[in-house]
């Protein structure tokens, strides 16, 4: 099978930067309050469905298109596909989608969108991955669910050198 994206461009992973924990940090009647920055860290490192890169080296997810209200329990998630015609968008964010899901406590509501502009069916992939019913079916095909999990097993790796 010929990959639709044979050369992607890849960008130079950031430095994480890690948060110091605090006595706080454990103590389950203090708030602790999620941030984008938070969500980057868990997103940055799984790996594209099509390319042996993390979404961070191809440039799919940005810090900067994260956002977290933790006074609304809500958390988007805007990530940008390599081309706009790719037919691994859906698939990546079921993956965005999972990882968050397995990780965020459950009171956050998470909406996943491709970037406005970035690909040709930005709506209907949109429509799908938030949409419970539709996930929810997705995640019942054990072939797609190996698939995901395949791209989550790098989740939570820190690298900070391209390959």
């Amino acid at each position: 099978m010929a990959l639709l994206n044979a050369n992607p461009i890849v960008y130079e992973p950031t430095v994480s930067t890690f948060r110091v924990e605090t006595e706080a940090d454990f103590d389950d009647d203090v708030a602790d309050p999620i941030d984008s920055e938070e969500v980057y860290e868990l997103l940055r490192s799984i790996s594209d469905p099509e390319h042996p890169l993390t979404l961070e080296q191809l440039n799919v997810t940005q810090l900067q298109h994260i956002v977290v209200d933790n006074d609304q329990n809500h958390v988007l998630v805007e990530f940008t596909p390599t081309i706009p015609h790719c037919s691994m968008a859906t698939l990546i964010g079921l993956c965005i989608r999972v990882r968050l899901l397995r990780s965020l406590p459950e009171r956050f509501k998470v909406d996943i969108k491709v970037r406005k502009g970035t690909h040709q069916s930005e709506n209907a992939v949109n429509k799908q991955l938030n949409d419970k019913e539709r996930v929810a079916a997705a995640l019942e095909n054990k072939h797609l669910l190996e698939v995901v999990n395949q791209c989550l097993a790098t989740a939570g790796r820190n690298e900070t050198t391209s390959h």
